[in-house]
């Protein structure tokens, strides 16, 4: 597991970083120096981010969130001292662990294994909340499509169905596919 810490202070790294190695965990690069941070990042291609933050001010609490949502990856996050506001801020942003004032290394892999876990469930939650709202859209396609063919052709919605799985069946193309292009081919005449 590649682990990216990132921590201006040498101090706060040492500790997350025995904690880790401690754990057995031995591949991980420290990132004191904040400049050109989310590339650096990237090109280390971490599975993990810990980021610790003494005490926070809002631009970099704002840099850290943004650097969660950009590199799609589990991220703890330590802090000294925090508010509400930083706590939501940080669930918002995708954080997968808000740690306050519990930088200690024997608590680094049991906090490192929630990050994980949090973000697992987090983001299988995500995909199926995708994965709804794709069949949400394909239904209403396909029930705008049977309005268009019961509309124009005069016939009943069991009648519209079948006229749209036949055209898929005899293009090879998914039903949605076909209910999505009467419905675009519908706009477009009706803009022309």
């Amino acid at each position: 597991m590649r682990i990216a810490v990132v921590d201006e202070s040498a101090a706060r790294a040492a500790i997350i970083d025995e904690g880790l190695r401690e754990a057995g965990l031995g591949d991980i690069r420290v990132f004191a120096d904040r400049h050109g941070l989310a590339g650096r990042i990237e090109a280390f291609a971490p599975d993990v981010i810990l980021i610790s933050l003494a005490n926070p001010h809002r631009d970099e609490l704002e840099e850290s969130f943004a650097l969660s949502r950009a590199m799609a990856r589990p991220v703890a996050m330590f802090v000294d001292q925090s508010d509400v506001a930083g706590i939501e801020a940080s669930v918002d942003a995708g954080v997968s662990a808000y740690v306050v004032d519990g930088l200690r290394r024997e608590r680094i892999r049991p906090i490192l294994e929630l990050a994980i876990r949090r973000f697992r469930a987090f983001s299988r939650l995500r995909a199926e909340l995708d994965e709804a709202r794709s069949a949400l859209a394909e239904r209403n396609t396909l029930d705008a499509a049977k309005h268009l063919l019961m509309t124009r052709r005069g016939i009943d919605e069991p009648a519209a169905y079948a006229a749209l799985r036949k055209a898929a069946m005899d293009s090879g193309r998914r039903i949605a596919d076909v209910a999505d292009a009467i419905v675009t081919a519908d706009r477009l005449m009706g803009t022309l």
